[in-house]
Parts: structure tokens; C-alpha cells; sequence
């Protein structure tokens, strides 16, 4: 798990991208003598993820950034002739509307070798510096003008090859962005172990990129048309037995959360029911993954069980997609409130039984879970998938190291570069975002002792984000309390996200042929939550 804080500025849709992966995945910026209009269109596969508008001058750059599932990000570049940028200003609404104001307010000044970040969001005021920021660029999530700022930096310093200072707005410490001209069009920026391929002009500006171990595709445009992305669809499918709500939850702390409501059509009286809970990063209620084609593992899990007569409310993440209320200071805490907030809904349902609710939660969701099951002893069940059980440094660590001793092109020294550097983010990160502190700090075993529920662990046995071995830790300490209905299913050639998958590295989600969860996961999450919940 990376940060879900700070809009998301380093994402993670699953448990953890390494720090070098999100910096890879936010490219960016340039500079030109004269005015220059344009765009930039991000697509993973055929699939539209950001689209990004943008005015140059020879004193900066103004844009709007929309992303999927956001509503957008307004920011303005102050630069210079040698393409060094002097200031930043951005403001970030990532809730409902943009219509209020925004969610965070982030300024960033240069002085000398270090730079200072302003950052406003709500109630939370945080002044931070950059070190080792001369001549840095930043970056933010998933600005494509900043990849381009990057190249026209290295260009103006000179020669084929060049280190450029980068560092991600919200963190503490500049990281290299080496940038090396392969021919008179083309450049390659390599950020840790990831690599960006770029086309350029004779100017040097941004025409397109690619990032193969990512899917991600980068095409600048004369007019992308509306920044605004398509709404995913929540609805039922055709012929489904059962009914799909719009409905929002009130939560004690004075805001909504939107979510979806799938019913039995043929109920018979009340019904069980399941609240969702998703992984890190902000997601919305099906945690669909932008690199992973197709994957919505909660439209799936609410398919399955709605067609076994149980209803399921699925959830965007607090201040993500139509979901109220700020998520920049929230820890998983926090979170498990809003799925207890989700559980008291439910119950005020005349359709739902209220003694027959359970949890269903995937990676972080496998953290939140036990929380909401050991502070209400009415609810019946909880099912952790790929939940962890060892503490946040730990998991970090073998997240950043792993992909690094994988990776046979680089030298030991190369790796121990890199994983200091994403070690360095990691801590720079907890000084200032209250979820990484939290996760960092917390050890999900005495909470899992507490655990009175049935509790169903499922498993993928390739994951390489909470490894295998860790299901059978989380047993033991849910057994070690007392409880003794326990269960767990490891599945072989699975990974973290329960799709089929012998190798597990995340570097290589972009490239699965399919997203869909395995029908074996899904099928012993349905026969297990019918046995304990019943039908109706």
C-alpha cells in the first residue's frame, strides 16, 4: 500500500506500486518561445484515463488536467528560459463537484537548493522542503505535461544524456530522472527501474509516449474535446435477478458516500446482505483498475452473489467519485468508519435482515475489515481477501526490494540506489500523510485476535504484494483469540488481485489477458457467505 492520501498523488489501486513505478506513471511539462496550445490523451488499452488541456508561454504553462473517476486539477507552472521550473500552483478537486472549493491548494517555491511546499487541504496546513530540489521538476499524478517538462530540462542542459532532479508534490526528497536521446525524435526517460519512451519535434516538444510495463499511452492532440470522462456503469446487466440502487449513506461525520445497492428481485422477506470494502488507493465502488483490462472485482462479486440472493452496497472511497468528504487526512481508521457508517445503513433497509450482514474485503480492505468486525459483535461474517498480516514498513520493504532483484539489467548497486530511494519516499511520505504513518505503524495481528466473527481468507498463492505465507499468520492469530470458525484458501497461479497469473509481479498486470476474478475465488466467496448468512 502507498499513500491514498494527498489526492492520490502516489496511487496504488491494489496494496503498493513501488515509489519508482508512480513517479514513472506521472509524466509531464515543457517550454516554448511563443504561445502553444494543445493536449495531452492518456489511455491504458483502449480505455481513456486522463485527458489534459494546456496554454505555454515562455513564462509557463496553465493546465487542466481531467481523470477518470476525479473531477479535475487545475495547476499553473512558472518556468524559465533553461526550462528549470520556478514555481508551481495547483488546486485539486477530487470529490463529487467542482463546483466547491477545491479539496487541496498546493504551492511549491524554489530557494536555492531546496524547494517549499505549501499544502492546504481542509482543515490540514502543511509547509514541507524538498531536498535536493536545484533544478527539479515535480510531479504530479498523472500530468503528462510533466514528462515533457522533464525532456525540455535535459535538452536545455545539454548533450544526449542527462540527470534530471525529479520529486512528487507531497514528498520530501528529489530522486534522478535520467534522460538519454536515441535518435533525432526520440528519448527515453528511466525513473528506478521504469522506462518511458517518448517521440518528440525539433523543438523537443512532447508528441507521444509509451510506458510498455504499464499499458500506458500518451498522444498529444490539437482538441481533445471535454475533459470530463464517461461515468462507469453501476447498473445491473440485462436479465439479472436482481435490482441495482443508487443510494447515499450518511455518515456521522456530517457527509455522504455514494454507493450501489444490488437486491434480490425474488426476496421472500429479508435478506442478507455484504458491504464491500476496497484496497489502497482511491477507488471507486467496483476498485477497478485503470491497468488492468476489465478488472472490477465488486461488480463481479455483487453478480455472484446477488444471483444467490444476497444483496450487496458497494462504495465509491470517501471524496472519490460521487462520494462526499475528505480523504487527505483519513488513515484506514477512518475508512473502517465509513464501512460501519455502511453496515448502520443497511440495517435501517426494510429489505436487509440486520443480524445477517457481513464484510468483504480486498487488500487494504483486508486491514479495514477485521477493524469494523472487532468493534460490532452483531455482525455475522467477514471474508479477507489477500488481507495482510504484517505490519506497513514490512510490506513496503519486500514490495520496493522484489521487483528489484528481479530485474537482471541492473547492477547490485543500481538496486541499492533505487531501493533507498523509494525507502527515502516511503519515510518522506509518513512525515506528512497521516495514512502512511498509520499504515507504517500498525500491526494488524491484535485487532485479528479480536475477531469473535466467522472469518473466510482467501488467497492467491503467486501474490508478490501480501504474500501467501501471510494467510496462515492471519488465521493463526484470529484462532489465537478464541475464534475457531476460520477458513482458508490459497489458490494456485492466482495473485493479489485473484487473477490468474504464475508470475504475480504487479509490473506485469498491464499485460494479463483478462481482469476477471477467478470463478474458483468467487464461487467458494459465494458458497461460504451462503452457508453462514443463509439465502433469505
Amino acid at each position: 500500500m502507498i499513500s491514498r492520501r494527498m489526492a492520490r498523488i502516489v496511487t496504488a489501486a491494489v496494496v503498493v506500486m513501488t515509489a519508482a513505478a508512480a513517479i514513472a506513471m506521472a509524466p509531464g511539462a515543457a517550454r516554448a518561445q511563443a504561445t502553444d496550445r494543445g493536449a495531452f490523451v492518456l489511455r491504458v488499452g483502449a480505455d481513456t484515463q486522463a485527458v489534459e488541456r494546456f496554454t505555454r508561454t515562455p513564462a509557463g504553462v496553465d493546465v487542466e488536467l481531467g481523470v477518470k473517476g476525479r473531477a479535475r486539477v487545475v495547476y499553473q507552472l512558472r518556468t524559465s528560459p533553461d526550462a528549470s521550473v520556478t514555481g508551481v500552483e495547483m488546486r485539486a478537486w477530487t470529490g463529487a463537484s467542482d463546483t466547491v472549493p477545491p479539496q487541496q491548494h498546493i504551492t511549491v517555491a524554489w530557494m536555492g537548493d531546496s524547494a517549499r511546499t505549501t499544502i492546504d487541504a481542509g482543515p490540514q496546513h502543511l509547509v514541507q522542503t524538498v531536498h535536493g530540489a536545484r533544478g527539479a521538476v515535480p510531479i504530479v499524478n498523472p500530468s503528462a505535461l510533466l514528462l515533457e517538462q522533464v525532456m525540455m530540462r535535459a535538452r536545455a542542459m545539454g548533450g544526449d544524456s542527462a540527470s534530471v532532479p525529479v520529486f512528487v508534490v507531497g514528498t520530501t526528497q528529489a530522486v534522478p530522472a535520467r534522460v538519454r536521446r536515441t535518435g533525432a525524435d526520440s528519448v527515453v526517460v528511466t525513473i528506478g527501474t521504469v522506462e518511458a519512451r517518448a517521440r518528440t519535434d525539433a523543438a523537443g516538444r512532447l508528441l507521444g509516449a509509451s510506458v510498455s510495463s504499464q499499458q500506458l499511452v500518451i498522444e498529444r492532440v490539437a482538441n481533445p474535446g471535454s475533459l470530463g470522462m464517461p461515468r462507469p456503469d453501476y447498473s445491473a446487466p440485462a436479465g439479472a435477478p436482481y435490482t441495482a440502487e443508487e443510494v447515499r449513506v450518511p455518515h456521522p461525520g456530517g457527509f455522504r458516500l455514494a454507493g450501489t445497492l444490488t437486491l434480490p428481485r425474488e426476496r421472500g422477506g429479508r435478506v442478507p446482505a455484504v458491504v464491500t470494502i476496497t484496497g489502497s488507493g482511491q477507488e471507486d465502488r467496483d476498485e477497478a483498475i485503470p491497468m488492468v483490462r476489465g478488472y472490477r472485482i465488486f461488480r463481479q462479486v455483487a453478480d455472484t452473489l446477488g444471483r444467490r440472493g444476497i444483496a450487496v452496497l458497494r462504495m465509491d472511497d470517501r471524496g472519490f467519485g460521487a462520494s462526499e468528504g475528505d480523504a487527505a487526512t483519513a488513515t484506514s481508521a477512518d475508512f473502517a468508519t465509513d464501512i460501519a457508517a455502511a453496515v448502520a445503513y443497511l440495517r435501517t433497509r426494510p429489505e436487509i435482515d440486520p443480524d445477517r450482514i457481513a464484510v468483504v474485503g480486498h487488500s487494504e480492505g483486508g486491514i479495514i475489515g477485521p477493524i469494523v468486525a472487532a468493534a460490532d459483535p452483531r455482525l455475522r461474517a467477514a471474508v479477507l481477501i489477500a488481507g495482510p498480516s504484517r505490519g506497513g514498513r514490512r510490506i513496503l520493504e519486500y514490495q520496493l526490494r522484489t521487483p528489484l532483484d528481479a530485474d537482471t539489467s541492473l547492477t547490485q548497486a543500481q538496486r541499492d540506489s533505487t531501493y533507498r530511494q523509494g525507502r527515502v519516499m516511503v519515510d518522506s511520505m509518513a512525515a506528512v500523510l497521516p495514512w502512511m504513518k498509520w499504515f507504517l505503524e500498525y500491526d494488524p495481528l491484535p485487532t485479528a485476535r479480536r475477531v469473535r466473527q466467522p472469518v473466510l481468507i482467501l488467497q492467491g498463492a503467486t501474490d508478490r504484494q501480501v504474500t501467501a505465507d501471510q494467510a496462515p499468520e492471519l488465521a493463526a492469530a484470529i484462532r489465537a483469540g478464541g475464534n475457531r470458525d476460520v477458513t482458508v484458501r490459497v489458490f494456485p497461479e492466482l495473485n493479489h488481485l485473484m487473477v490468474h497469473d504464475p508470475s504475480g509481479m504487479p509490473s506485469g498486470y498491464a499485460s494479463l489477458p483478462s481482469g476477471s476474478v477467478d470463478p474458483q475465488v468467487l464461487g467458494a466467496l459465494a458458497d461460504w457467505l451462503v452457508a453462514k448468512l443463509g439465502r433469505r
